[in-house]
């Protein structure tokens, strides 16, 4: 029983790890984008 409940455990961290990699990499692009804009529209 424990063994088969650790195993879930792994795989919905790792999915939830997973997860979290991908937010991260959308909040950076959507900074740099941001950032970009900005930049673009204030420092012409």
């Amino acid at each position: 029983m424990k063994k088969g409940n650790e195993m879930h455990e792994t795989m919905t961290g790792g999915m939830l790890w997973g997860m979290g990699i991908t937010h991260l990499a959308f909040m950076v692009l959507i900074l740099l984008t941001i950032a970009a804009l900005i930049k673009y529209l204030f420092f012409r």
